[in-house]
């Protein structure tokens, strides 16, 4: 996949796997740390590389990320819209609001957490495989399908039948995507999760209240069908 060029003020779903599609998130406690690192590596001036740092007992429950105490404000590379990790691989929809922010984002945050990652285990070597991908994102109704796209990935450990247009059960599928700690879907429905990471003020205009977001996701996987038109999104098999 030939990658974009990343300018400013535009839109980009990122993504990555596990190198040899190895499993990168074991448990809760690697998912928060690595949440943790998209609030952290996301400034432009140097942030502390702790791979030390582990989540204390119970401490991935909390709501508010633990965080280096700054003297000054973070001058952010990017603003996230949209996150969700799953076993093996990761989405983000975001917007670079410095020039080169992706790619210094991403390069800090897949340092931060291999790190962390192989010191915990034990290894040697790249966790994830190869650079990030990232597609541009342009068009509004793209963007709304990879909203929702990338918050009904977790489906796929519940109700994998969602692919292939046949999920029945909204109401089972909304309460696991709620109960689903690892995306942002949860704090744009009214329950929060980890609010400190996201920008929502942009994705709020388009969608406008909590609600009209959850109808607007139900619309759309209820009707989803395989448009050609949509975005071609890398979709990661597990």
């Amino acid at each position: 996949m030939k990658r974009p060029v990343l300018v400013n003020n535009e839109i980009y779903h990122v993504f990555n796997r596990g190198v040899e599609k190895r499993i990168v998130f074991d448990n809760d406690k690697d998912r928060v740390r690595f949440i943790h690192d998209l609030y952290e590596m996301n400034d432009a001036l140097p942030t502390l590389n702790n791979r030390y740092w582990l989540p204390k007992k119970d401490q991935y429950l909390e709501i508010q990320l633990p965080h280096t105490p700054y003297s000054r404000e973070r001058e952010k590379l990017v603003d996230i819209f949209a996150f969700c990790l799953m076993p093996n691989h990761y989405h983000l929809l975001m917007r670079q609001i410095k020039e080169g922010g992706i790619s210094k984002f991403m390069q800090k945050l897949g340092t931060a957490y291999t790190n962390y990652f192989n010191l915990k285990n034990e290894r040697v070597g790249p966790l994830f495989q190869g650079r990030f991908k990232a597609v541009s994102v342009q068009e509004d109704r793209h963007i709304r399908h990879l909203f929702n796209y990338i918050h009904v990935n977790p489906l796929d450990l519940f109700m994998p039948e969602w692919q292939e247009n046949k999920l029945k059960n909204f109401q089972k599928a909304s309460e696991f995507l709620l109960s689903y700690r690892w995306s942002s879907y949860p704090d744009y429905i009214g329950k929060k999760n980890f609010p400190s990471v996201i920008n929502k003020s942009w994705a709020n205009n388009i969608f406008g209240s909590t609600q009209a977001y959850r109808e607007n996701l139900k619309e759309w996987l209820l009707n989803m069908k395989n448009d050609t038109n949509e975005p071609q999104s890398f979709i990661i098999k597990l």
